[in-house]
């Protein structure tokens, strides 16, 4: 209806003579100024030179249609349109009918989208800020996809360089302890409970063989323990990947001597003080950056370089990243370098995410630590489970910080959104479980509720939500829409009979509700959150 309304107003425009692309159509908040109204009069008022009320007062004369009542010029120049409630309740048999395709779209039209999130090294257990990017990274996926887009969702797999090595010293460190060998903890080296339970393993199968050995087996042993355990908490969080790239096999394409005289070649490379810099500063960044330390060691953005051009040359039209808030001055390091190589850097978008601060009913706490002085996904899960998990990291928008309310997560009350939005979706199945059969109507005249319009316009909705929430990138409008959609639900199971003496009322009843069912499941099927029928 949004998008008729505002083609019946550009169709005005035109016999107007007058030109406008940017045409505006908004649900008033009071519902006393029409379903839908634009505000087009007032922007076009400053470029004719008339008063927004006459410019109002021409578009709406002698425009008619039939799904609308009235139409009305309001000052200070909105034009505001009352709609017949048609539309919302023939929109129930759309969503029967399509079900678990109910607000998806064609926006995407198949473009190519890769989506790397998480990626954590594997020198330990994942920790909160995985469990926030991986929420967002994998919601983000599941509502492009849902838009038409082509996305891949991948995981780059840190099995080479420095913190590698760090990894395998530090197992090895504790391999000697277990044979009785004196020795340093190496420094700056991993402390997590999981590195002593990989040397206890390696202990157990080789005893003190390996005292004498290089590092390789550590690295194995270190790299396969962690990475099997990342990729299982990762798939009870509900994420799984259509990729996992070894950084090993990005040298083997682009081994990178090859890619820094490249860029040498391109005249943004010079020596200084013994090490290797970077002139990103005629490119993206403030000020340059050392590439090749003094000690010939690369400093941390230049293994990413080999592995962007990479993803580039598989024909993705944009490459998402999602990472922590420290890496800031990583993001103009990382386009610079891309694009001093030779490479379409635009089609390079980072994200940020911010800090996640556990609390408990709003006192800041510290959970079991099983790892180090980290609080890990699996801890989480644990305590809250993942639909608790999942919702509230998709509640906000990434560029802001979060408190984590332990306790408000767990609780069964109204306070507790997972709660709310859940007991919406169970109250729902109670009811349709007992009617496993419901006759679909040509036509739903005995809805009439303004409680019951308020869920259809919601529901009705949904698709431009979806698309809104993928154009801009925010998987949190989603979880914003599932909150509404249930708060409306419960007011309209307040105040209506879903069951009555009125047969025909009960199956419209029924095919509304089973409606309201099909879109909170869709919708926080794209969050990751799978409601249960039964509480």
């Amino acid at each position: 209806m949004k998008e008729k309304i505002g083609q019946l107003i550009k169709d005005k425009l035109l016999s107007l003579n007058i030109e406008c692309e940017d045409i505006s159509v908004e649900v008033p908040k009071n519902k006393d100024n029409g379903d839908y109204s634009s505000n087009i009069a007032m922007k076009l008022a400053k470029n004719l030179h008339r008063s927004p009320m006459d410019i109002a007062k021409d578009i709406i004369n002698n425009m008619e249609d039939e799904e609308i009542t009235k139409i009305e010029a309001l000052a200070p120049g909105f034009i505001n349109f009352y709609v017949k409630k048609d539309y919302l309740t023939d929109n129930i048999n759309n969503v029967l009918n399509l079900n678990d395709k109910y607000g998806s779209s064609n926006i995407g039209k198949g473009q190519k989208i890769n989506i790397e999130f998480v990626s954590a090294n594997p020198t330990g257990i994942l920790h909160m800020g995985n469990a926030r990017g991986g929420a967002y990274g994998d919601s983000l996926a599941r509502i492009m996809t849902f838009c038409g887009y082509d996305v891949t969702k991948e995981y780059y797999l840190n099995d080479a360089g420095v913190q590698i090595t760090k990894l395998a010293k530090s197992i090895y460190s504790r391999y000697l302890d277990l044979c009785g060998v004196e020795n340093t903890f190496p420094e700056n080296g991993y402390p997590g409970q999981e590195i002593k339970d990989i040397a206890k393993i390696i202990y157990e199968e080789n005893k003190e063989r390996l005292v004498d050995n290089d590092l390789e087996p550590f690295k194995k042993y270190g790299i396969d323990y962690l990475t099997k355990q990342i990729f299982k908490d990762l798939k009870e969080y509900r994420i799984e990947y259509d990729v996992v790239t070894s950084e090993k096999s990005i040298y083997e394409k682009h081994p990178i001597q090859d890619v820094l005289d490249n860029i040498a070649k391109n005249g943004y490379l010079y020596q200084k003080d013994g090490a290797t810099w970077f002139k990103s500063s005629e490119i993206y960044d403030d000020k340059d950056h050392v590439f090749i330390k003094a000690d010939g060691t690369y400093t941390y953005v230049v293994p990413d370089i080999p592995y962007h051009m990479d993803k580039l040359d598989r024909g993705y039209q944009k490459v998402i990243d999602v990472l922590g808030t420290d890496h800031h001055g990583y993001v103009a390091r990382l386009k610079s370098a891309v694009k001093a190589v030779g490479y379409d850097d635009s089609k390079i978008e980072v994200k940020l995410l911010q800090l996640v601060r556990i609390v408990n009913n709003g006192e800041a706490m510290a959970m079991h630590k099983r790892s180090g002085n980290v609080v890990t996904l699996k801890d989480l899960i644990d305590e809250v489970g993942v639909n608790a998990a999942r919702y509230y990291f998709s509640k906000y928008s990434l560029d802001t910080q979060m408190d984590f309310d332990i306790g408000l997560a767990k609780s069964k009350s109204n306070d507790n959104p997972v709660y709310y939005v859940s007991y919406a979706y169970a109250r729902i199945c109670s009811i349709l479980n007992k009617y496993p059969e419901i006759p679909k109507k040509e036509k739903y005249t005995c809805i009439n509720e303004e409680s019951a319009y308020n869920v259809l316009a919601s529901i009705y909705k949904f698709k431009e939500v979806c698309e809104n929430a993928c154009q801009k990138e925010m998987p949190h409008l989603i979880t914003n829409y599932v909150y509404e959609l249930a708060s409306l639900f419960h007011t309209y199971y307040e105040k209506c009979r879903v069951i009555s003496e009125d047969e025909q009322k009960t199956i419209e009843n029924l095919n509304l509700i089973k409606a309201v069912k099909i879109t909170l499941y869709n919708a926080l099927n794209l969050i990751g959150v799978v409601p249960d029928e039964r509480m």
